[in-house]
């Protein structure tokens, strides 16, 4: 399933696309519901910035109730990123610290620059492979897809528009 997210941040477009690939891990106490950003690793060729960033969820994000079921380790994911200034385009792939290989997520950003303000769109396609989800039959799984699909788009959407807001925010705080 694929999704869109367009928002524009009010900064120029080399500020903006520097400070989304360079400055994610700085941002984590303007993100509530995050814990920490780490860059583990980091590879420059000219242009081209290969990134792989390991994300953490704040438990404060996991109901009460349901904090003795979630482990930590289901509130973590690795981004891969291969960012290309000379097309102003980042392409991502995420991979959640929970059921492996069942749900794949990726896309590419783009940065345009529009009358000194910048518009992003973030292009992501996600798929779930209710195959490889323990205890799901098969045709079940066929039937629900589309319906978690939407669902996991409809919690990642909001969190890609609010990493937008955070850059802004955090560009209007330390310039």
């Amino acid at each position: 399933m694929k999704f869109t997210v367009v928002d524009e941040i009010p900064f120029g477009r080399e500020q903006v696309y520097c400070t989304h690939r360079d400055r994610m891990a700085d941002m984590v106490d303007y993100m509530p519901d995050i814990d920490s950003i780490e860059v583990v690793e980091r590879q420059e060729d000219g242009d081209i910035v290969r990134l792989v960033n390991h994300w953490a969820a704040a438990q404060t994000e996991v109901p009460r109730v349901a904090r003795a079921f979630i482990k930590p380790e289901m509130l973590k994911w690795v981004d891969t990123a291969t960012w290309d200034q000379s097309q102003w385009r980042c392409e991502w792939n995420i991979e959640l610290g929970f059921l492996p290989g069942a749900i794949e997520c990726r896309g590419y950003n783009e940065f345009v620059e529009v009358d000194g303000t910048t518009r992003i769109t973030m292009n992501g396609e996600l798929s779930v492979n209710t195959d490889k989800v323990p205890g799901v039959p098969k045709l079940l799984g066929r039937k629900m897809r589309p319906q978690v699909e939407k669902f996991v788009i409809n919690l990642i959407e909001p969190n890609m528009r609010e990493t937008n807001k955070v850059v802004a925010r955090y560009l209007t705080d330390n310039g």
